[in-house]
């Protein structure tokens, strides 16, 4: 960090002081908070977003590499951003794992890596443009003598300012997203409902923004005309009765259209289903008389409260019942909550942005 020091993109060192047990460094506040949270909380980004920001983010991996230095632990989470307002104020944090780079020291590689195998046929590639999958087969490339080196990447058309990479949002992963809502039980769908009700403006902005889009005549509700235009100009190529089942998964309430609350429970992203406090306040809901369970006549209830059918609500027991007593107590809940979530959860999701790259040779 010190010998990256005034750079724009690399959080600042104020000063350091030593005790006899820590040295204790002080650095610049980044008030805006990690960008893992501003993906999750916007939703989705488009092309050229993407593209603003890879490029802020090689950038940086550049003044590395210019001084033959290695990050090592390239992550959505060690890039902060200076203020709550700008999407584009990053800085790179936590060098803890960088090192001199040494070309002959040996690294191991990930079969994925050594392999080249790169899936460009599920989603969201499908509807990917296709020069940013050039430039991701190029970075991915198990050469290194021929994988795209960071100055590379940056001269690449869809990472350049006004290059290639186009405007339209990328919404992919909230399409799947709603396809997932579709196949849950009713106690799911309703508890969905009930998170989305308590979360902030700030947690849902993203889906707010592609709801406002999709009601074109501002009512407050999506058709399944709407739905169906919406759908299509963000590239989903679903046939008709697809987006009719979609529309009456989504519909909780039988009113023939989707709104808002409804929008949201089903694009939610479920990492909200491993926070602690909306799976408390869901189960609260459905426990109507604070016993620590949830009935069938509480279902009911809920059922009746959100006007859909009470059918095979003894099933819906069962599927979460553990101990067949009957009842859903709030660990079986809990467990039913995040059961099936296709590794979309908060730690996964983690998991998933953060595989390291930092024991293959080259490597950013």
């Amino acid at each position: 960090m010190h010998h990256l020091s005034g750079h724009r993109n690399v959080v600042a060192i104020k000063g350091a002081y030593e005790d006899q047990l820590y040295v204790h460094i002080v650095m610049e506040l980044c008030a805006g908070g990690e960008l893992f949270d501003r993906i999750i909380q916007r939703g989705y980004y488009s092309e050229r977003k993407a593209a603003e920001l890879t490029r802020i983010i090689v950038g940086v991996v550049e003044a590395c590499h210019s001084l033959g230095v290695m990050h090592r632990d390239l992550k959505p989470e060690n890039f902060l951003l200076a203020n709550k307002d700008d999407d584009l104020s990053l800085k790179a944090i936590d060098f803890g794992l960088s090192v001199f780079f040494k070309p002959e020291t040996q690294q191991g590689i990930f079969d994925a890596v050594l392999k080249g195998d790169i899936d460009f046929d599920s989603d969201p590639w499908p509807v990917i443009s296709d020069s940013a999958k050039d430039l991701i087969k190029r970075m991915l490339n198990p050469r290194p003598n021929e994988r795209l080196t960071a100055h590379e990447v940056l001269c690449h058309p869809w990472i350049r300012d006004h290059g290639v990479a186009p405007d339209r949002p990328l919404d992919p992963a909230v399409l799947s997203r709603i396809k997932q809502f579709s196949a849950m039980n009713k106690l799911k769908k309703m508890a969905l409902r009930v998170i989305a009700e308590s979360l902030s403006e700030e947690e849902i902005a993203g889906l707010k923004e592609m709801f406002q889009t999709m009601d074109t005549d501002n009512s407050g509700a999506i058709t399944y005309d709407e739905l169906k235009e919406g759908l299509r100009r963000y590239g989903s190529t679903l046939k008709d009765t697809e987006i009719r089942d979609l529309m009456d998964a989504a519909d909780i309430d039988n009113s023939g259209t989707i709104d808002y609350i409804e929008f949201i429970a089903a694009t939610l992203h479920l990492n909200k289903l491993e926070r602690e406090e909306h799976l408390v306040a869901a189960f609260t809901y459905f426990d109507k008389d604070g016993s620590g369970y949830i009935t069938v006549d509480e279902l009911q209830q809920a059922c009746k409260e959100h006007n859909m059918p009470d059918a095979f609500l003894d099933d819906v027991i069962k599927e979460a019942d553990q101990d067949n007593d009957g009842r859903i107590d709030y660990g079986e809940f809990v467990a039913m909550m995040t059961k099936g979530n296709m590794g979309v959860g908060r730690r996964t999701m983690r998991n998933s942005l953060n595989i390291s790259m930092r024991d293959a040779p080259g490597a950013f």
